[in-house]
């Protein structure tokens, strides 16, 4: 039969980890897990931040939005997961597919332009800091992140309708435990000749453009931070950037990671595991990262623990 009458009847077999049912209950364990931990850990900075009014502030609203996303971005993916698991089924249905894949983009896509974002404010606080409050006023802040969002809006959709062109054999298995636009891509019948061109040139420019961004903005931090006489000068602003540093390092480097993971062992397996590294461990981590690392975060959590729960106080000292 011919493919291209058959995409309206097309599903998705999404292959995940392993297909040995003696490990099903442990994946399953894990990543729920990891999956609580990472909403409960991004809530709990979304309204430790809304609570406390000194965190009203652009650095602490671009955190919040971070947040936020970082909730969405691995509620896209392991419910998903969870559910297959536990029904026992690896199927996906061409639209439920589709779907993951435009909000899969459109969050990893925020996750980059808010990590670029971020450094530009720490790179005025630090390099321009008697100008910090005209540069940084609520609307521009505002307006920033409203641009990540059209921007990403944007490039999720133009994938998406490229992809909607496309026709598809049924049951296409994917070797990921979510539907990965490449993948997804070369799993058709039809020429990706132009799915391909679009997704190198969005590569460099709304991956590399960003990532080029927050390089010079550091390179103009260190310069500035190396410039200060003191050393107590120096630690105090390099201080207000290493929780953001640390991010956009894990950031990048599980993503990098994952594509050479997956060049060189193309399996199912290895694939889907080198993935989970920037699509769950690294939201997972965001929150105790800016919690641990940031004395006005523990300050306002602290806060936020003893307003619900008093007794909670002489635990935390």
């Amino acid at each position: 039969m011919e493919p291209g009458n058959k995409t309206h009847l097309a599903e998705f077999l999404l292959l995940g980890f392993s297909e040995d049912p003696a490990l099903q209950p442990l994946i399953f364990g894990l990543f729920l897990s990891m999956y609580l931990v990472t909403v409960a850990g991004n809530l709990l900075i979304i309204l430790a931040i809304l609570s406390d009014p000194h965190l009203h502030t652009p650095m602490y609203f671009f955190l919040s939005n971070l947040s936020l996303v970082d909730v969405c971005f691995t509620s896209t993916t392991v419910p998903k997961m969870l559910v297959n698991i536990q029904t026992q089924s690896k199927a996906i249905t061409y639209a439920g597919c589709l779907t993951q894949m435009f909000f899969f983009i459109l969050f990893a896509g925020l996750d980059d332009f808010l990590l670029a974002v971020m450094a530009y404010d720490r790179f005025v606080a630090i390099c321009c800091p008697l100008h910090y409050r005209v540069i940084m006023n609520p609307r521009l802040f505002v307006q920033l992140v409203l641009v990540c969002w059209v921007i990403s809006v944007l490039h999720a959709l133009l994938h998406s309708l490229l992809v909607l062109r496309l026709s598809f054999c049924t049951h296409l298995e994917i070797p990921q435990f979510f539907c990965e636009l490449n993948q997804v891509v070369h799993s058709t019948c039809s020429d990706t000749f132009l799915n391909d061109l679009v997704l190198n040139i969005a590569a460099v420019l709304l991956a590399g453009g960003p990532l080029a961004g927050i390089s010079y903005s550091y390179f103009k931090i260190i310069s500035s931070i190396h410039a200060i006489s003191s050393s107590q000068g120096k630690c105090k602003a390099f201080s207000t950037c290493a929780s953001h540093l640390s991010i956009v390092s894990l950031f990048y480097g599980t993503s990098i990671g994952v594509y050479l993971s997956a060049g060189a062992a193309p399996s199912s397996a290895s694939t889907a595991t080198a993935s989970v590294m920037y699509t769950v461990v690294t939201p997972m981590l965001n929150p105790f990262i800016y919690s641990l690392r940031n004395t006005d975060m523990k300050r306002a959590l602290k806060g936020l623990l003893v307003h619900e729960d008093p007794t909670v106080e002489q635990r935390l000292g």
